[in-house]
């Protein structure tokens, strides 16, 4: 062994082991979905992680997120827990965004061709579940007060729940805290944009008459009415009027639920017991950068949108699967920290999409002038009725259609998503659960050698097309048969060593 190569040994032990200067690990600011599903990966993957969450434990069963999508599911799927998310909720096979258009989700390219109704807190508790059995250490009571960092790791300076402050220092930190994320103020970064809708009222009342429908969706005049059901008697009631804005701290009477629902969908259906009555606004905001040094920011600390279209959730999921194996290859050493910036280059694109969809969504949803009803009524018969435009509406809205950035000459499929195919060994995104690179070849590997790097699987479905999957599931290479050409780039590229 060279000297050189002695010295980047020791360089990566360093890293893995950590020091007082140079410490291993990663702290994850927030236990809400991203948070959790970003600190679950981390620790799955040998990452010591600490996650700080301001809230005590146990915070309720109070979520606005009801609906995950198809990408999503597919992504829980590769951490072997959709199966028994998709147990605790409902499938909704269509999506009515308007009057005059609705989306057949049965049309998707998935094994889970649906929405999935089913509460926020049943993603967490999951999600929380895996986390701790991976080792994942939690702080409850902890507030970020400030961040520091340097060429060896980062700080955060922590309130404890009685008030003493003291630093807590990792390799790297996320902060999944949400719109009002104590990590990007204390960053100093911007988070442009506006407020979309004011004064959206959110309630969870019990009903007399239940509604016919999975999902109950109306409006007519100046009102907005939404409700879902959590499953156990209790329904969401998401409602707007667009004559009576009032201040987020305006305290909220279930009398005022009860109208304007009645105004927007005919009747309240018998709306008696209200447990939980809040208020709050509907921002488009966006931070420019989502890494900061050695500081990432993921979820609603990245990006904040109107609720249509039901993406919120599930951009920060999948915010976290597209960072999460990335940041543990660089915490181990085995990639270079410049690995990090694909997640800047990738995520940030797919966060600006969202707010353009959603926002679309949402004005479309509030038009109340002639003009903006026909152009509402017309983009509804061409999507209706243009199968392309179909497939594109459906695919970025349930996430399956999201692609990122491939290099100049790559093969068509290099970026896009990989589907659930079938192979000798099982299907893909079971193969996806180790957390590894998954190379998919019609024969066996290729060379006739196994690479550490990636799990070896065969496909059964009938394709010739050699594929390098990523662990977030979206293909980093392929190539026509079962040549091995670029291969072993690519795998260095995006897999580091390995180690």
């Amino acid at each position: 062994m060279t000297t050189e190569h002695r010295t980047q040994h020791r360089t990566d032990a360093t890293r893995r082991s950590g020091t007082a200067d140079h410490p291993a690990g990663v702290l994850v600011v927030g236990a809400g979905p991203t948070g959790l599903l970003l600190a679950g990966d981390l620790a799955a993957a040998g990452v010591p992680v600490t996650v700080l969450e301001r809230r005590a434990p146990g915070h309720g069963n109070l979520s606005r997120a009801f609906g995950v999508h198809a990408r999503t599911l597919e992504l829980l799927d590769a951490r072997g827990l959709a199966d028994e998310l998709v147990a605790t909720g409902h499938r909704l096979r269509g999506l009515r965004l308007f009057r005059r258009l609705s989306l057949d989700l049965t049309e998707l390219p998935s094994r889970f061709p649906y929405l999935l109704i089913t509460p926020q807190y049943e993603v967490e508790r999951l999600l929380e579940r895996r986390a701790r059995a991976a080792g994942v250490r939690f702080e409850h009571g902890a507030e970020v007060l400030a961040v520091h960092q340097d060429d060896g790791g980062v700080s955060l300076d922590v309130r404890a729940a009685d008030g003493t402050v003291a630093t807590r220092r990792a390799a790297y930190a996320v902060g999944a805290d949400g719109h009002r994320s104590a990590v990007r103020t204390a960053l100093g970064l911007p988070f442009p944009g506006r407020s979309v809708i004011r004064s959206i009222v959110l309630a969870d009342v019990r009903l007399a008459e239940p509604p016919p429908g999975l999902l109950t969706v109306g409006g007519t005049g100046d009102a907005f009415a939404f409700l879902a059901p959590f499953g156990d008697g209790w329904y969401r009631v998401m409602c707007w009027d667009r004559a009576g804005e009032r201040p987020d701290g305006d305290p909220v009477g279930l009398d005022e639920v009860r109208d304007i629902t009645r105004r927007a969908l005919g009747t309240d259906h018998g709306m008696g017991e209200a447990r939980w009555l809040s208020r709050f606004h509907s921002d488009e905001r966006q931070v420019p950068v989502y890494r900061a040094g050695r500081v990432l920011l993921a979820g609603d600390a990245a990006h904040v949108h109107s609720p249509a279209g039901g993406q919120g959730m599930n951009t920060g999921l999948q915010d976290a699967a597209n960072l999460g194996w990335k940041l543990a290859a660089v915490v181990r050493g085995s990639a270079s920290d410049a690995l990090l910036d694909s997640y800047q280059a990738e995520r940030h694109p797919v966060g600006a999409m969202v707010l353009r969809s959603s926002g679309g969504i949402i004005r479309l949803a509030m038009a109340h002038n002639a003009l903006q009803r026909a152009l509402r009524d017309a983009l509804s018969l061409a999507v209706g009725h243009l199968p392309p435009l179909r497939r594109r509406a459906l695919g970025a809205i349930t996430g399956i259609g999201i692609a990122y950035p491939a290099p100049r000459g790559a093969h068509p499929l290099t970026g896009r998503r990989a589907p659930d195919l079938p192979l000798r060994e099982g299907r893909l995104y079971e193969a996806l659960r180790a957390g590894r690179f998954v190379l998919v070849s019609p024969e066996g590997p290729a060379d006739g050698a196994a690479d550490p790097r990636a799990v070896h699987v065969t496909r059964t479905d009938g394709g010739r097309t050699t594929l390098l999957v990523r662990p977030d599931g979206h293909v980093a290479w392929a190539a026509e048969g079962a040549a091995a050409g670029g291969r072993a780039a690519a795998l260095a590229a995006w897999a580091g060593t390995g180690g």
